[in-house]
């Protein structure tokens, strides 16, 4: 069975000595040094300048951006976030394009975000955001590939991602979307 976003942040912050020298703690000291304020940016500072991976420097970050002794949002609670008042019907739809996402390998990374939720393997091949009060945007890596029907470029909704797909409704979370999810997944 899978383990739940908590056991595998868990499971990080146990490698995380053995596979960087330095516990959590001595990395939020260092994170909470470098005196960014932003979350994009200190991940990229613990990646360049200490080599970490996307996903230790990820945790890191959380952890260091989080109010001092307050803990950092736990994954279900920054999805939870996303989810409330007017956007609480999108619910659904997302958790049946995770539950389907999560099929494609072991190698799934969800990383919830405050407006979003990032969807890794070696890197994002795609994005989950309730966009409005009705509409959940599907944000898809396919370099290179043209738009077509639901399919549109992602222009001006994330540079992050190639294209995007609006979702209203959980039924179109099909065959033709995670044809085209798994495409992404396969080249990430």
């Amino acid at each position: 069975m899978a383990k739940t976003p908590e056991e595998q942040w868990e499971t990080m912050i146990q490698n995380l000595k053995a596979k960087t020298g330095r516990s959590l703690p001595d990395w939020i000291k260092i994170a909470r040094g470098s005196k960014l304020a932003r979350h994009r940016e200190l991940i990229q500072f613990l990646k360049s300048e200490h080599g970490l991976t996307y996903g230790f420097a990820n945790l890191i970050a959380l952890k260091a951006l989080a109010p001092e002794g307050e803990p950092a949002a736990s994954t279900d609670d920054l999805v939870d976030a996303q989810y409330v008042g007017p956007k609480a019907a999108l619910r659904p739809i997302y958790d049946a394009l995770i539950a389907k996402v999560q099929r494609f390998g072991k190698d799934v990374q969800i990383s919830p975000k405050k407006t979003y939720v990032s969807i890794r393997r070696a890197r994002q091949f795609c994005i989950i955001q309730p966009s409005t009060a009705t509409r959940l945007d599907v944000g898809i890596n396919l370099k290179g590939a043209a738009p077509t029907g639901r399919f549109e470029m992602s222009g001006s909704f994330n540079e992050m991602v190639s294209h995007r797909v609006r979702l209203s409704r959980k039924v179109e979370v099909d065959e033709e979307l995670l044809g085209s999810l798994r495409q992404a997944y396969d080249a990430a």
